[in-house]
């Protein structure tokens, strides 16, 4: 189990978003970066968090921000979310788990008595030079992104 705390340098990663292009975090070096982790594309909770940053993506982006979202879904099923709600931000598709895998998001989950892997719901904030700045783990889907800004005030 990783354990990333804030002050580390957040693990650098290159996928591939909903349109095939691959992207690195290294990309994203001299801006801040909202990296979100959720569980699966077109369900409820994680509709509610894609459509908060989506609604609050402007002035995320006026406050210097980068927003990318990520789940093992692929790039299809990441390109179907991106255009059913009209998404301004890259999706990463994560398939082989190596991103939820080095941010330490991919725990066993239980369901209904069942134990299962999946990706704990997850919020990290970088800094320009790609250092942890903030760690959301109890993620409010409603308002992600309104506890993004309240973690930096803190």
């Amino acid at each position: 189990m990783i354990n990333l705390q804030i002050g580390n340098p957040a693990p650098l990663f290159t996928s591939s978003n909903q349109n095939g292009e691959a992207i690195s975090l290294a990309d994203f070096i001299g801006k801040k970066v909202i990296l979100f982790f959720y569980p699966k594309d077109n369900t409820p909770g994680c509709t509610l968090e894609a459509c908060d940053f989506r609604d609050n993506y402007q002035a995320l982006k006026t406050q210097g921000f980068e927003v990318l979202g990520v789940s093992v879904d692929d790039e299809k099923s990441h390109k179907k979310f991106e255009t059913k709600f009209d998404l301004p931000f890259t999706l990463l598709a994560d398939t082989d788990k190596s991103i939820v895998s080095s941010y330490g998001v991919w725990v066993q989950k239980s369901m209904y008595g069942k134990t299962y892997m999946g990706t704990q719901r997850t919020t990290f904030v970088i800094d320009e030079q790609g250092i942890i700045i903030a760690i959301i783990d109890k993620v409010d889907t409603k308002n992600a992104s309104q506890q993004v800004l309240e973690a930096l005030i803190k």
